[in-house]
């Protein structure tokens, strides 16, 4: 008989925490589970899954003006809001219960509340101890806000979801990912959008000439880019805000969104009780996700290794998963990563930018086009795509791939194996391109920047 309750307990029922737990279970571990909220974490609850259906919602109206030039007769479509919401919020349920489903499956016991650590192997939930032979924090991350005077008057990405109606105006503060999806889904809808962020350009950390190339393109559909500022404060003014920012200039629309990227849930969870690590707002774990205690470990947003991507947390669940309780004992590997931002028209990126691998050492040529999609040449839309590969020169290996266009996950999925296959150029020059598609300039660029 086990000295401990379980061989496993997870807290925090997200992505990664969900993956570990049934993962675990599957591979004949006694697992529990708990969760302050609801089941999904922030991807399916507040992220990924809501965000991209707000995405579809949004691209209809831009469809619907592309119809007419095709020949549609199209009189007046219109959004009823309300009823979008309404059936947004009952999938959201329907995956809820479907996780509710996989842990009962799997006889996982899923316990509702907050987790304390009260030692290596215990946690504490209601009042009541539990102990376990492995501890796994997969908490995820929330929201950061900006401690400005007037921010409560701010929405967060979590309550942007349930607005009882579209904006009018939108300020959107911040210009990384979940800001610009935001900003390019309001403004797709109608909504009056300005985008404010301290640079001179947006997405900090991309390949530059996608930063530039998507502000332009963003630009030109409406946006307005607030570069070089920053907010200071934040009034209500009757049925408006009114926003100051660091030049002395004022903003002032409906809508204010605070979009300054995520940080970790760790409040309450008493990690010093148990000598876990921390830098910043998040937890330190080595190549196995193993904390500065040896029978803790941590997944997913809240740790400061790796991608803060959904993706990335499931697989981290099954790793640690076989790693524990199974065969497994390789290291994770965080290099090659796909992932996509669901502006409109989308980036989709793997690898290295040329900024990156330029500061890696690598000396690199550079192929890249810049079209307007074959749909729109019968519009008036003057969107362009954007594609670029980052090649070593010395081994012709692929080591970046990035892509401005529509429907740009859809199509990088499959060329992020070539890249983290390490294949050449040479190779992808040998692959016959689909005609015509926009996925077939990946495999006719000849011609390198460098």
């Amino acid at each position: 008989m086990s000295e401990y309750d379980y061989d496993l307990f997870v807290i925090g029922g997200g992505s990664g925490g969900i993956r570990a737990a049934h993962w675990s279970a599957s591979l004949g571990a006694k697992v529990a589970l708990c969760e302050k909220d609801r089941l999904g974490g922030t991807c399916v609850i507040r992220g990924c899954i809501p965000k991209k259906m707000m995405v579809y919602a949004s691209s209809f109206n831009k469809n619907f003006k592309l119809a007419k030039d095709y020949g549609w007769q199209i009189s007046s479509p219109s959004l009823n809001w309300e009823e979008f919401i309404h059936n947004k919020d009952q999938e959201i349920h329907r995956l809820e219960t479907i996780y509710q489903g996989i842990l009962k499956k799997n006889k996982v016991d899923f316990l509702y509340g907050h987790g304390k650590i009260v030692g290596p192997h215990s946690v504490e939930l209601k009042g009541k101890k539990y102990t376990a032979r492995f501890i796994l924090i997969a908490v995820g991350g929330q929201p950061y806000r900006l401690s400005i005077k007037g921010e409560n008057h701010c929405l967060s990405s979590d309550e942007i979801f349930h607005l009882k109606k579209p904006a009018r105006s939108l300020l959107v503060l911040g210009a990384g990912y979940i800001g610009l999806e935001f900003a390019s889904i309001f403004n797709t809808l109608g909504s009056k959008v300005s985008v404010m962020f301290r640079k001179d350009w947006i997405l900090s950390g991309f390949d530059q000439a996608v930063r530039e190339h998507l502000q332009k393109e963003l630009s030109q559909q409406g946006l307005k880019m607030l570069a070089n500022r920053s907010p200071v404060e934040v009034k209500k003014e009757k049925e408006s805000l009114v926003v100051k920012d660091n030049t002395g200039a004022l903003w002032k629309g409906d809508c204010v969104l605070m979009a300054l990227g995520r940080i970790a849930n760790l409040e309450g969870l008493n990690l010093s009780s148990a000598g876990v690590q921390t830098e910043g707002r998040y937890i330190v774990v080595n190549d196995f996700f193993q904390t500065s205690c040896p029978s803790i470990y941590a997944v997913g947003d809240c740790i400061t290794k790796g991608y803060r991507l959904t993706p990335v947390a499931l697989n981290s669940g099954l790793y640690l998963s076989e790693f524990l309780f199974g065969k497994n004992k390789k290291v994770f590997e965080f290099q090659n990563i796909p992932s996509a931002i669901f502006t409109q028209p989308e980036v989709a990126v793997v690898g290295l930018s040329e900024e990156q691998a330029l500061r890696d050492g690598y000396e690199v040529k550079v192929y890249e086009t810049q079209f307007r999609a074959l749909k729109l040449s019968l519009t008036g839309c003057k969107e362009k795509s954007y594609m670029k590969w980052v090649v070593c020169k010395k081994t012709d290996v692929l080591l970046g791939c990035h892509i401005v266009a529509e429907n740009a996950g859809e199509i990088l999925q499959g060329f992020a194996v070539a890249v983290k296959n390490r294949l050449t150029k040479a190779q992808l020059d040998q692959t016959v391109g689909i005609h015509p598609t926009s996925a077939e300039e990946l495999v006719t660029m000849r011609s390198s920047r460098k």
